[in-house]
């Protein structure tokens, strides 16, 4: 697959997970759209092969953390933090602070 066709799958899978991490939250929707519009135009006129597969490197590092480690906190008054959700990949979990702690290791 030519450099060109990896720049695009990029663009639209970090756009793809951006929709599905923040599907519920207008600003950062907003705030991811345009940094990652911003940081590919920025590096529109690259022409470096090495470079160019550095950025694609770059990218898709944060399309996994993205994908793997953003949790987001929804607050019922000024200073509490009544529920987050947690997008991690294929494994999503509604933390409530009431709960029982998870055991150490655990995902759950």
């Amino acid at each position: 697959m030519g450099q060109a066709a990896k720049v695009l799958r990029l663009f639209k899978t970090l756009h793809r997970t951006r929709q599905q991490v923040f599907k519920n939250d207008a600003r950062a929707l907003e705030a991811a759209r345009i940094k990652i519009n911003e940081e590919f135009k920025c590096n529109k006129s690259e022409t470096s092969p090495k470079k160019i597969e550095e950025l694609i490197k770059i990218g898709s590092d944060v399309e996994l953390i993205l994908r793997t480690s953003v949790i987001q906190g929804i607050h019922t008054d000024r200073n509490t933090l009544n529920r987050a959700s947690c997008e991690c990949g294929f494994l999503s979990k509604t933390l409530n602070p009431n709960e029982k702690k998870p055991a150490r290791n655990s995902f759950y």
